[in-house]
């Protein structure tokens, strides 16, 4: 069994947990959260981070805004709605089940 593939597929897992965590400090644009997420050694891609991004707009949990930007194209920053604060919450405590599961069965 390929040890890589393991850990890749265990990052994906959180990966929605971690953007909506960064998130809930305020709005961003797609590379502030590509640099936070690189600066937890979770390494995700532009491919990967804008069709996630979308799906979670389309259910609601994030909304955007477009903000004119002086080196470039215009920038879409995202934010969570209430929706998005309830579902994050969810995901904490999830979370935290998780965790304390593993804990007590690696003892």
């Amino acid at each position: 069994m390929n040890i890589e593939n393991t850990k890749a597929q265990m990052r994906k897992g959180v990966l929605e947990y971690c953007i909506l965590s960064i998130l809930q400090n305020g709005e961003a644009y797609p590379s502030e959260i590509i640099d936070q997420l690189k600066k937890s050694k979770l390494i995700v891609v532009e491919g990967t981070l804008y069709p996630l991004l979308t799906r979670l707009k389309n259910a609601e949990i994030l909304t955007y805004r477009w903000e004119e930007s002086t080196s470039g194209p215009p920038r879409k920053y995202y934010q969570l709605t209430k929706k998005g604060e309830d579902f994050l919450k969810e995901l904490e405590n999830t979370w935290n089940e998780l965790v304390k599961a593993v804990k007590i069965t690696s003892k």
